[in-house]
């Protein structure tokens, strides 16, 4: 996530580039830096989220290992239960012996006294082994009970981050749809939304104006974000292979990738209700195709926007900290 300081810096830079008539080699220097940062951050945002699931997975396990320590504890004690009886039971047999015994034999007296003192004293031992196995019992089944509790309460956080990323999907398929086929498509994968916009749906050729077709498909793409704040935006610009063949403002594929981005935002931001924190801009030239270069049909469809909806994980990190 950015810092206010870092979404300033940014705001100024994309104002200045829009306001300038040239991209001069140190600001484009300071963008391709700034997008090799946000890249890295959007892949830690994907990666953390996998890490999360994984983590759950884990902590899914160590549950089921409680419950195994706490079934071989409840065997555990009703072992010692058991031996705790048999024990008893000899004790009292004895017992009688001595009783019998008491008044012919001294010497059967002294052996049944001494017996008794051992199976006394291995009574009291059998005891305390006994209480502090249900003592150990007792702890296990709390922290299972905690466990649990968290273990549940997390994915049922995960569930809801997955539903509401399936209907955040949906809503965009039902508001975009009547661009849907027209090099527009949605869709979801690795817990990420994704919003594909061929340039020839926004841009014309070498252009980073959007034209009015492609205005009202970002206009309403921006409805359904603003009525999802808790979702970050990474808006990537792609080109194909063909060199930039312009003059002027631009020098190449990374400087027009990055102005079509940037155009994006900036029709986003016209939308009030959308946090400007949730939305980065990156250029990616031709470095990220989807399709081959090779054919006509390939190159338009590596030239276009691609909008990444991700979900915020603060929620998850905190229940996974607790956990452990």
């Amino acid at each position: 996530m950015f810092t206010m300081s870092k979404k300033i810096i940014l705001a100024f830079l994309s104002s200045t580039l829009l306001l300038t008539s040239c991209v001069s080699s140190k600001v484009y220097k300071d963008l391709e830096g700034r997008f090799n940062e946000l890249e890295r951050e959007n892949n830690e945002l994907s990666t953390e989220f996998q890490d999360l699931k994984e983590r759950n997975a884990k902590n899914e396990q160590d549950l089921q290992n409680l419950h195994v320590q706490y079934e071989e504890a409840v065997a555990e004690r009703d072992r010692l239960q058991e031996e705790y009886s048999a024990t008893k039971a000899s004790y009292e047999k004895l017992k009688n012996s001595y009783d019998a015994l008491e008044t012919n034999s001294s010497s059967a007296l002294a052996e049944n006294s001494k017996r008794n003192r051992e199976l006394l004293a291995e009574l009291e031992a059998k005891e305390k082994a006994l209480a502090e196995e249900q003592s150990r019992l007792e702890r296990l089944e709390k922290d299972l009970a905690a466990r649990s509790r968290r273990v549940d309460e997390l994915e049922s956080v995960i569930a809801a981050k997955d539903a509401k990323m399936n209907a955040l999907k949906n809503s965009l398929s039902e508001a975009l749809t009547s661009f849907e086929g027209r090099g527009l498509t949605v869709e979801q994968r690795n817990g990420n939304v994704y919003v594909s916009m061929e340039n020839k749906l926004l841009f014309s050729s070498g252009s980073w104006a959007v034209g009015a077709e492609g205005r009202r498909a970002v206009q309403q793409l921006g409805e359904v974000l603003a009525d999802n704040p808790d979702i970050a935006v990474l808006i990537e610009g792609h080109t194909d292979n063909v060199p930039y063949g312009g003059s002027g403002q631009l020098k190449d594929n990374w400087d027009l990738s990055t102005k079509r981005a940037t155009s994006i935002v900036q029709i986003l931001r016209e939308n009030n209700n959308i946090d400007p924190q949730n939305l980065t801009a990156a250029g990616r030239g031709e470095h990220a195709p989807v399709a081959s270069n090779a054919t006509s049909d390939g190159k338009a469809k590596n030239r276009r926007i691609e909008v990444i909806l991700t979900p915020k994980l603060d929620e998850i990190s905190r229940l996974l900290n607790e956990i452990e």
